[in-house]
């Protein structure tokens, strides 16, 4: 398996077969998807799909992994360290998955193939710890309610985040909507949030 390839040839192919996989297993699941079309699509032959990523199995983990970074970089709970608004986060959040709804239809299809319960992903590749510390130290600077565990308050601000989103079964909003809708959705979603963790 070549993650990380000694050329800028082999990068950019790693590069296609991963964006086409994410693609593949945001809209089959882990069961549906198949290596073939991610072939196709990335314009080279299977044995090279395993060749660069190992197995399927390994290359859902990949894509998964991406997509946590990406979207923990992307959408940091303190854009200004030692500044949180929970509601800002989650409004972000409600951006973000907007422009990249693939994202949550990824671990959506996670929970639903390969972890049913518990965390969604194993503990050593769960990339929380940042944002539970954030959680925790606004709880002790009295900015956020301190009865809450902070994985809880973590946990109900991204759910509350995706009341919208492509994997909701109420509503399910697209970024083509007018953007008085979104920003009706945003200024209830950060007043909520405010007030639900207010100290």
């Amino acid at each position: 398996m070549q993650t990380n390839p000694a050329t800028a040839k082999g990068e950019a192919t790693l590069q296609r077969i991963l964006e086409t996989a994410t693609a593949e297993f945001a809209e089959h699941g882990f069961a549906g998807a198949r290596i073939d079309r991610v072939a196709a699509t990335a314009r080279i032959n299977k044995a090279q799909v395993y060749a660069y990523v190992g197995n399927k199995e390994r290359l859902f983990d990949t894509v998964l992994a991406a997509s946590f970074e990406r979207i923990t970089n992307v959408v940091p709970i303190d854009p200004e360290p030692g500044v949180v608004d929970l509601g800002d986060w989650a409004v972000r959040l409600y951006d973000e998955y907007l422009q990249r709804p693939d994202l949550i239809r990824l671990a959506t299809w996670m929970r639903l193939e390969r972890r049913p319960s518990g965390h969604l992903v194993p503990d050593t590749a769960r990339m929380d710890s940042h944002k539970l510390d954030v959680i925790a130290a606004a709880q002790a600077a009295g900015t956020v309610r301190a009865d809450a565990d902070p994985f809880d308050v973590m946990a109900m601000v991204i759910s509350m985040s995706m009341t919208w989103s492509p994997v909701s079964n109420v509503y399910a909003a697209t970024a083509e909507e007018e953007e008085h809708e979104h920003q009706r959705r945003r200024t209830l979603l950060h007043d909520t949030v405010t007030r639900a963790f207010a100290p």
